[in-house]
This record gives C-alpha cells, structure tokens and sequence, in this order.
C-alpha cells in the first residue's frame, strides 16, 4: 500500500492527467482534452514521476509509451476516477410510479381536515405503490418529531426553526366564524351584538380557558363573550354546534370545509383578527433530495387546489410555489 507521504504527494488532477496520457499517449492531445496548455500538463506529469519515483511515460517518436509501472497502476486508477465519477454523478429523477414506501406529513388538526384527504387522493393516483402516514403533533413538538424522522415535513404555525432547518412560508391563516343555521339564526355577515350575545365553543388542545384573539379583540372594543365548551380537537366541533345555539370562530381552511360537510354557516366575524402565518418545516439536509423535493411540491399543489376549491379569501404563496 502507498505510504502516506506519497498519497499526500498526489491529488485528482495528477490521476486524471495519467489517465487521459494512457489514453492518448500524446502531450498535446491530452492537453486539449484536459483544457491545459502542454506546460501545465508537463508540470502534472512531473509531479507524479517524482511521487512513484517511476518515468510513467517514455516518448517514442511523436506519441508516448507507457512504462511497466504505468501499465500496472492504470487499471486500479481508472477504477478509482470511474467511482468518483459514478459517486458524484446527479442522481436519477425521482420516479414516484416506481417507488414503493411511505410518504409522512406532520399536520396539525385543523389543517389535517382541509388537506389529508385531497393528498392522500392525488398521492394514490401518481404514487400506486406507496403509503401517506399523517401525523399528529403540537406546534411545540414539531422541531423534535422532524429531527426524530417522524415525519418527512410538518405544516404548522411553526416557531423559528434552528439551523439545520428550513421553514418556508405558505399562506396567513385567518378566522372565521361558523354555526349552525337550524339552531343560531343571524344575517351576515354578523353585528357585534349578535356576536356577543350569542354562546360560543373554543377549540383548546390542552384544555385552556385562558384569553385568546378573539377575546383579547373584543375586549379592546369594550366587549367581551361567552364561551359555554372547549373542545380538544376541531374534530368535535360540528356536533357540538349542530347539537347548541353556540359559535365557532376557527382558521378559515377547516370552517370551509366543515360547512361544506355538516350544513353550516360561515360569517366574517365582526372584529379584526390577525392572521397566523401557517408554514412548512423540513430538514436542510432533505433540501434538494429527489423524493423529498417531489413530495413537498406535491403538497403545495394539493393544498393550493383545496385552498380555491373550498372558497378561502388565500392561496399558497407565490414564494413557495
């Protein structure tokens, strides 16, 4: 084996120029094929005579004749340059009708309802082989699970991602309300009286009945509401509407489609209310991975279709598409 002296003595270019010298077995054809001039190439065939300590190349009229040495190593080197040429060779595209696995998204519970489906959906249609897993997470959770590979990317109201993290922006998520028509009966869009006058059902995962945007929107007008249930998960929401004279005000993209699926009715309330900017985290190092890039732009196209078909006022970002 070379000693470490003589492998400190030769780099890439000192084997590439050997191995296109027992190609050509001539300097200047050589040198136009490695787009050197001829001293530059004579200066790289120096320097690897004196690391093997071996003249490699005689010349013989006007070619170049390869010593017994040069023969010997010639067919270790060209598979050594062959393997670093197949090693950094661009991957194959990523061909979703041929790759069998499972494709995992982090979702939270609203927008699980908006999404999960219409991907699943389109995900069977171009991806027969393989299998969508969603997950379920609190918006705290989402950095650890990614990085535990419980999911390929989560899409959530992320906080700021770490280094190793990428956090690309998809829509401004904003409220709405909604209730049952046959229990609460109003025009809309709604007065801030009827608003306020009305019971109300919140959607808290841990259970809170501390203030939330609503509140804090409706006290700054002089007003405030009652909230009579607390529901975990928006899941329970439509019975729990469909069941009281009560209001909901939820992020747009789950009211839609729940008004669709259970008959109800969806107002702007009557306050401002800011909108939560709704993201999708991934791991850096999945950034420009095949499969990964396809399923990300997979979900993009999905999502950005659910947005339109349900009627909500945003659409995926043109940063992120």
């Amino acid at each position: 084996m070379m000693n470490d002296a003589i492998l400190r003595k030769i780099d890439l270019n000192l084997l590439l120029a050997f191995s296109v010298l027992m190609q050509e077995r001539n300097v200047s054809r050589a040198a136009e094929r490695l787009l050197l001039g001829q001293p530059g190439l004579s200066a790289a065939l120096r320097r690897l005579r004196e690391a093997l300590d071996d003249e490699l190349f005689v010349r013989v009229g006007r070619g170049l004749q390869p010593t017994p040495r040069a023969l010997a190593i010639a067919p270790a080197i060209e598979d050594a340059l062959s393997g670093i040429e197949r090693a950094i060779r661009p991957p194959a595209a990523f061909d979703p009708a041929d790759w069998k696995g499972e494709f995992r998204i982090g979702l939270c519970d609203n927008l699980e309802s908006a999404f999960f489906g219409p991907l699943a959906a389109r995900l069977r249609e171009l991806a027969p082989g393989a299998r969508l897993v969603g997950v379920a997470f609190h918006k705290r959770e989402a950095a650890r699970l990614l990085d535990e590979g419980a999911y390929d990317f989560s899409v959530s109201i992320h906080d700021e991602p770490a280094s190793w993290h990428i956090r690309e922006p998809l829509f401004d998520q904003r409220s709405i309300s909604i209730y049952d028509p046959n229990q609460v009966r109003l025009k809309t869009p709604m007065s801030i009286e009827d608003f306020t006058q009305v019971d109300h059902v919140g959607v808290s995962f841990e259970g809170s009945n501390s203030s939330t945007n609503v509140d804090v929107a409706l006290a700054r007008l002089g007003h405030s509401r009652q909230v009579v249930a607390t529901v975990p998960r928006f899941s329970a929401l439509p019975t729990a509407l469909q069941a009281m004279p009560a209001i909901a005000t939820i992020p747009e993209s789950i009211a839609r489609c729940m008004a669709k699926l259970h008959g109800l009715t969806v107002s702007v309330p009557p306050i401002p209310l800011p909108a939560e900017p709704v993201t999708m985290l991934y791991r850096r190092v999945d950034r420009a991975d095949g499969r990964s890039v396809w399923f990300r732009r997979l979900f993009l196209e999905v999502a950005s279709a659910a947005l339109e078909a349900s009627g909500c006022s945003v659409g995926i970002s043109r940063a992120a598409a």
